[in-house]
């Protein structure tokens, strides 16, 4: 049986179950091990029982691994969370003899296809990684946060692939810091060492797995009557990093000023679907925990907000949702958001 694993708390417990659903629509014989962060993560995992879903609470994790729950003392919750990449599939593969590969997955993806594409590019190999494929006019300024992303990643169980983890636990554990310091940046920047220490190390560069904000825009993506093809292959995965509700569930952050925003065909497309499966999932979750709440972002009125708030205004890329649609009302504008803002940096680094 195929074996993925991820880990969530509260604030994802929708995302993160939308995340299982899709899994298990494209992939029936799926174990996805979830590492539950918190009592209401677990509770409500165990309330319902999905089949193919195992989960293992953060305690069990930390009571086999004594140096990860140590290094809970000299870091922040979200960087202690980011330690927790290395660990969670490296105490699987260790516990659980029937894993012979195991993939990760953020909790924020979502699959609209089978995962065959990543395991036809892991083949032989050992390890799988993919990149974040920025756009030229992103490159300069993000790859310094990483070359490689960790939203998708594999490994088999055999010397190179455990060996990987091993030392990629130890980097994490001496310091996962979200920073950026003498070439490392949290549990990411480690990532590019990989093929230079391991053998069997392997990218997917299939264009419709980890398609994400940051680089839609590098590739021909195409709404048709499959669904949404990238290059002219299909989208598998999609990966909703800071998509999240600014007011109750009618008004959204896109997550994608920085990049760039979707033309409303694509947006539809891909956010419309993931939409209605955070709304199926939050009504699951509410008939077996009355007192749990989706994760909003709090609105901050800091200097960060009011810089940003012009840009956002004019991008449009805060949405209204209209059903299962999301509104930018800009006509496409949006698109050219990024663009602009990496003339900004260039500009404001020549004074």
């Amino acid at each position: 049986m195929p074996h993925y694993c991820t880990y969530f708390d509260a604030a994802f417990l929708a995302p993160g179950l939308a995340l299982a659903d899709s899994l298990v629509r494209h992939d029936p014989d799926a174990v996805f091990w979830v590492l539950a962060l918190d009592a209401m993560t677990e509770k409500v995992l165990h309330a319902l029982n999905r089949p193919g879903v195992r989960v293992v609470p953060l305690t069990e994790l930390e009571g086999a691994d004594p140096a990860l729950a140590a290094a809970r003392t000299n870091r922040t919750w979200t960087e202690y969370v980011f330690t927790l990449s290395p660990c969670l599939p490296r105490h699987l593969l260790r516990t659980q003899r029937e894993i012979e590969r195991l993939t990760y997955l953020d909790a924020d993806l979502f699959f609209f296809a089978g995962p065959g594409p990543i395991f036809e590019a892991l083949g032989a190999g050992s390890v799988l990684f993919t990149a974040h494929r920025f756009p030229d006019f992103l490159r300069a300024h993000y790859e310094q946060h990483g070359i490689y992303n960790v939203g998708v990643l594999a490994w088999r169980r055999d010397a190179n692939g455990l060996a990987c983890l091993d030392w990629w636990r130890e980097r994490c554990l001496e310091w996962c810091h979200d920073r950026l310091e003498a070439g490392r940046y949290a549990d990411q920047k480690y990532l590019e060492e990989w093929p230079r220490r391991f053998a069997g190390v392997v990218e997917c560069r299939h264009p419709g797995v980890n398609l994400a904000p940051w680089n839609w825009m590098n590739h021909r993506c195409e709404v048709a009557g499959d669904g949404v093809r990238v290059d002219g292959q299909p989208l598998v995965l999609y990966h909703f990093a800071r998509f999240r509700p600014l007011a109750r569930t009618w008004w959204w952050q896109s997550g994608q000023l920085d990049y760039g925003v979707m033309p409303a065909a694509m947006r539809n497309a891909i956010h419309g679907p993931y939409w209605g499966a955070l709304r199926a999932a939050g009504e699951e979750i509410r008939r077996v925990a009355s007192d749990w709440r989706p994760v909003r972002r709090a609105a901050r009125l800091d200097r960060a907000f009011w810089r940003t708030l012009p840009l956002r205004l004019v991008f449009g890329t805060d949405w209204l949702r209209v059903g299962n649609r999301f509104v930018s009302g800009r006509l496409g504008l949006g698109r050219y958001s990024g663009r602009c803002l990496a003339r900004l940096r260039t500009m404001a680094l020549r004074r």
